[in-house]
C-alpha cells in the first residue's frame, strides 16, 4: 500500500473491454488506484515486477501462454513476490477454485459481484484477509465437509489415456471397451472431479495424485 494509503491494483484479463471497464471502475473508488493492465500471464509477471502493485486482480483463463492459476503461483512466490492476488473470474468449478487457492490466491470473486463488494474485497486482500464470493464459499465448505472423490481403476485408466491426448475412440481401443462406455465413464469422472473438460479432468487428477 502506498504512503497515502492508496491500494495500487494491476488488472490481468485477456479481454481489453473488461480491463478498461475494471480500470475505470477502480479509479472511481476512493483509496484504490489502477496502475496497469495485462492481457497475458507473462505480461502480468513483467508488469508486477516493474510496478509492484499491492493487489493483482487475476482472471483464470488468459488465452495463449500460462493461465491465471500458474501466474498467481509465480506472483506470490520467489524474489520480489506480490503478496496478494485476488481472483476475479466467471469460472466457479470446484477444480478452478481449488487450484487458485492452492496456488496462493488471497481471495476468489465472481464477475457478477456488485462494485462495492469488489472494493471491499480489494481492501481486504491488501490487508491479507481472505474474501470469497458466496457461491465460492459454499463450494469450499462443501469440499471440506466431504472426502475427496476417488476414481475406480478403469476411471483412472481412462484419465491416464486422456493425459496422453487420446480421443474416445482411441481410448476404447486401448482399454478394449466401447466408445459408449468411455463416454459414460467420462461423465462420471467429470462429476467426481468437479470439472467439465478433458483438460480439467487431467489437471485435477494430477494435482490429487489420482493417476496410475
Amino acid at each position: 500500500m502506498s504512503d497515502r494509503g492508496t491500494v495500487r491494483i494491476l488488472v490481468c484479463d485477456d479481454h481489453a473491454v473488461v480491463r478498461a471497464g475494471l480500470l475505470a471502475l477502480l479509479d472511481s473508488a476512493p483509496g484504490i488506484e489502477g496502475v496497469g493492465d495485462a492481457d497475458t500471464g507473462e505480461e502480468a509477471l513483467a508488469m508486477a515486477a516493474k510496478l509492484t502493485p499491492d493487489v493483482v486482480l487475476m482472471d483464470l483463463q488468459l488465452g495463449a501462454g500460462i493461465d491465471g492459476v500458474e501466474t498467481t503461483g509465480r506472483l506470490v512466490s520467489g524474489p520480489g513476490a506480490i503478496p496478494h492476488v485476488l481472483v476475479l473470474t466467471t469460472y466457479d468449478t470446484d477444480a478452478d477454485i481449488t487450484r487458485a487457492i492452492e496456488a496462493g490466491a488471497t481471495g476468489y470473486l465472481l464477475n457478477a459481484e456488485r462494485p462495492e463488494e469488489l472494493f471491499a474485497a480489494i481492501a481486504a486482500a491488501a490487508e491479507g484477509r481472505t474474501t470469497l464470493s458466496a457461491p465460492v464459499a459454499g463450494r469450499v465448505m462443501a469440499q471440506l465437509r466431504s472426502p475427496r472423490p476417488t476414481l475406480t481403476d478403469q476411471e483412472r485408466d481412462i484419465v491416464a489415456q486422456l493425459a496422453q491426448g487420446l480421443g474416445n475412440r482411441e481410448i476404447a481401443r486401448a482399454l478394449f471397451i466401447s466408445e459408449a462406455t468411455v463416454k459414460t465413464h467420462l461423465s462420471r469422472i467429470y462429476g467426481k472431479l468437479g470439472v467439465d473438460t478433458r483438460a480439467g479432468a487431467v489437471a485435477v487428477a494430477k494435482e490429487r495424485r489420482l493417476l496410475p
